[in-house]
Formats: C-alpha cells, sequence, structure tokens
C-alpha cells in the first residue's frame, strides 16, 4: 500500500501480524484508484500460476476498485505471470510474484485473498478426489492467511467448495480470527451459467438473467432456483437444472482431458472478488450468491444464499421463495450438502488436532 509520510506519498512496507497488530491504532490515508476514496485495496491470489491462477490475475489487475494486486503460487513460473500482466496498462500495481518459501510475505498487508490454489478436476475424478488434495493444502494456506491477514476477506475458490470452506472456518477460529462475515464460498460460476443457460432456452438478453442458486457448489447440491424465471416450460425445468448442475462435467468432457472449466471459473471468481472490493470501498453495498456460514437450515452450518455485502463484509443473508418442486430438491439433496460441510469440519478438526 502506500502512505502519506508528511507531504510525500511512499510506498508503505507490508506489515507483520505483530507489527500490524502494535500500529493498530495509527491511520493511513491512501491514494485509490477509485475517485474520491483513500483506501487503497490490496488483492492477492493464492494459487496465479495456475489454470484459473492466471486469468484471474488478468481479470483482476483490471479491477477499477483493486490498487494492488500480489501474486503467489508455489511454481516459479508466478514470477513470469506478475511481470507479465505488470505490462498491461491499468492503474493497478502489481506488487509482486511470490514463490514457495513467500507465502507470508505475499500475504502482508491483504484485504482481499482469492485461493484457487489446488489441483483442478480430470476426468472420472470427483470432488472425493479433489477433496483427498486441496484439504491439506488449503489448510495450510488458511493458517498463514490467520498469522498474516487475518482480517481479509477470504474468497474460497478450489473445489470441492462445500468441504474446503469449513475448513477454512476452523482453521481461521482456532487462531482467533474467525470473522463469518469475511469467509466466502465463490459459487458465482453456478450462477452465471444458470443466467447464461436460462438465457439461451428463452432468447433472451443474458443480462436480463437474474437465477439466485442456492444450497451448495457441487452436483445435486446446486439448486438453481428458476420459478423466479417465467417462460420456461415444466417439462424443460429438471433437463435445465441437470445442466447448470453439472455444467463443469459438460466442460471437462468437452475438452477430452486437457482440463477443467478455468476460464469460465476466473471470469466468475473476477465478478465476485470485484463485487467484494466494491463493497469494501463503499459507499454502496453490493448483491452476491456465496457459500457463507448460515444457520437457514438446522444442521448445515454453511449455505449458498443472496447476500448482500458492506464495509465489513456479509451485511445481510437472505432467503429465496421457492416453488414445490424447487423445495422437494432441497429435501432431496440437503442432507448430502450436510455431509460435505461435516467432512470439512472433520478433516479442519484432526488437522489442527495433528498440527498443534
Amino acid at each position: 500500500m502506500y502512505a502519506y509520510a508528511g507531504n510525500a506519498l511512499v510506498k508503505k512496507k507490508k506489515m507483520s501480524k505483530k507489527e500490524s497488530d502494535t500500529r493498530a491504532g495509527e491511520f493511513y490515508f491512501c491514494f485509490s484508484n477509485c475517485p474520491g476514496s483513500f483506501f487503497c485495496m490490496d488483492a492477492m491470489v493464492c494459487g496465479a500460476a495456475g489454470g484459473i491462477g492466471q486469468p484471474l490475475a488478468l481479470l483482476l489487475k483490471q479491477d477499477p476498485n483493486i490498487d494492488e494486486l500480489s501474486l503467489y503460487d508455489v511454481a516459479p513460473v508466478v514470477a513470469g505471470v506478475a511481470v507479465d500482466i505488470s505490462h498491461i496498462s491499468t492503474p493497478c500495481q502489481v506488487v509482486g510474484g511470490y514463490k514457495k518459501g513467500e507465502l507470508d510475505a505475499a500475504l502482508r498487508g491483504a484485504d482481499v485473498v482469492v485461493v484457487p490454489a489446488g489441483v483442478p478436476r480430470k476426468p472420472g475424478m470427483t470432488r472425493d478426489d479433489l477433496f483427498k488434495i486441496n484439504a491439506g493444502i488449503n489448510a495450510d494456506l488458511a493458517t498463514a492467511c490467520a498469522k498474516n491477514c487475518p482480517s481479509a476477506m477470504f474468497c474460497v475458490i478450489s473445489n470441492p467448495v462445500n468441504s474446503m470452506v469449513p475448513i477454512w472456518k476452523a482453521v481461521l477460529a482456532k487462531h482467533g480470527c474467525y470473522d463469518k462475515r469475511r469467509l466466502f464460498g465463490v459459487t458465482t460460476l453456478d450462477v452465471t451459467r444458470a443466467n447464461t443457460f436460462v438465457a439461451e432456452k428463452l432468447k433472451v438478453d443474458v443480462n436480463s438473467c437474474d437465477v439466485p442458486v442456492i444450497g451448495g457448489h457441487a452436483g445435486t447440491t446446486i439448486l438453481p432456483l428458476l420459478s423466479h424465471v417465467s417462460g420456461i416450460p415444466d417439462a424443460e425445468l429438471d433437463a435445465l437444472t441437470k445442466r447448470i448442475q453439472f455444467g463443469g462435467d459438460e466442460v471437462v468432457k468437452a475438452k477430452d482431458g486437457a482440463g477443467s472449466a478455468t476460464l469460465s471459473m476466473a471470469h466468475a471468481g473476477a465478478a465476485f472478488t470485484a463485487k467484494v472490493a466494491a463493497a469494501l470501498k463503499g459507499p454502496h453495498t453490493q448483491k452476491a450468491c456465496a457459500f457463507v456460514d448460515s444457520e437457514i437450515y438446522s444442521g448445515c452450518g454453511f449455505f449458498a444464499s443472496p447476500v448482500t455485502l458492506n464495509t465489513m463484509g456479509i451485511a445481510e443473508i437472505h432467503t429465496c421463495t421457492m416453488s414445490d418442486r424447487e423445495k422437494q430438491l432441497l429435501d432431496a439433496m440437503l442432507p448430502d450438502l450436510k455431509a460435505q460441510v461435516r467432512k470439512g469440519e472433520e478433516f479442519g478438526a484432526t488437522h489442527l488436532a495433528t498440527t498443534n
């Protein structure tokens, strides 16, 4: 970040958590790319050299609300990715491409941390297969965030989101810095798919579509509320719902083993991060769907819902009206969603017990 030193604007060194705690009472007024704002927004991408991370970083570099962008990946090529996008003529400054062993430095001072880190889906790979690999990665990243940027907004893209986000909660809570308003599972891709497929079906402008998608971010736990859209024949609702739920499989199959839904996920991740950044800058609130800590359904600690975002994170979680058909789908999928959330909670508890 940048801060005033007398009348000069100087580069502000990222502080360690100890320094941050010691200087918590000081105020820094920062130039911003947003006219009329003095808040300097520092966004950080964990997993910036991957198939999602690179296009995500490219899109975030163009976000007018992000003043500084830090990139981290265990792959050394991340340094080159940082140099590459730093040549793009937008106000956002790329402050570094941090490699393995430099995670703490990358995280210090971050206001928003976006996490596409982990292995991607491959043909025949289930979200359970992904869990076995990505759970440990995310637990380690959450630990580093707790130590270096405990007050940041955490946007988790790593799959399976239904289980990864509870791991983040467990780790952050263990370190005494969990704030339910500031942790999100990014489910925006479900919303963009719903809007895209509905627009195709109805032959309307996609910008006129706004389909709430609730539940989770895996298979049948994804529940698009198509009752909020008029004009879809009842006979076509099930097929359209299934296409939205399993859109990721459609991409994996089409790429014939050469990748997963990296570009559409990067776009969705950037769109959600843009809303978080805009809400942080203020003064206006933003609305989005996300997988968040919620008590809407008993026994299900996390649930994807429309939320209102403000400068503190989640200001309000909204409930949605549902048709009888959608209520039946909700009842049918809730046991699976609860089990997936519980799986993350149990891993978090076990991981913390074995690392302390």
